[in-house]
């Protein structure tokens, strides 16, 4: 695809199943460096990664010779067999089934980075619930109330 040239900024958010807080600080940014490599080898851009124990955010530069769902399906896939392979945990873990993906435009770049790397200020006064449900209603994606994440369990 020599003559094809994109600008494709994406955020993907999810969460660990359950939402139970597993991702600890003891291999977060291995993990970060992880799923990096994988987004890296299909030749998409990192823009941002970061997130709190029970979720993650991703923001990259997306290529178009890859579709959003065989994406996530790789890192997801291959970020918990590798934590598994580790034994970083007593527990065997798990991502929560889907995810939520959300398209900004170059001149919104800068702020989305902002935020994902401020993860830990911006959750001490809203639980994860409360910010994927204003993901959803500000891009005006209709949802069942039956799959939205929970609350811990």
């Amino acid at each position: 695809m020599a003559n094809t040239y994109t600008q494709i900024h994406i955020q993907f958010v999810f969460a660990v199943k359950y939402r139970d807080g597993l991702i600890h600080a003891s291999f977060k940014e291995e993990l970060y460096q992880y799923i990096t490599g994988i987004i890296k080898n299909h030749n998409h851009k990192l823009l941002a990664i970061n997130g709190m124990p029970d979720h993650i955010h991703i923001f990259i530069g997306m290529r178009p010779t890859q579709s959003i769902s065989d994406l996530l399906q790789d890192i997801k896939g291959s970020s918990s067999k590798w934590i598994n392979e580790k034994k970083f945990l007593k527990v065997k873990f798990e991502w929560q089934e889907g995810y939520g993906a959300f398209s900004y435009a170059k001149s919104q770049v800068d702020s989305v980075i902002n935020y994902i790397k401020n993860q830990e200020q911006h959750h001490t006064g809203k639980t994860f619930r409360e910010e994927y449900l204003e993901f959803l209603k500000l891009y005006e994606i209709d949802y069942d109330e039956r799959y939205i994440f929970r609350e811990p369990m």
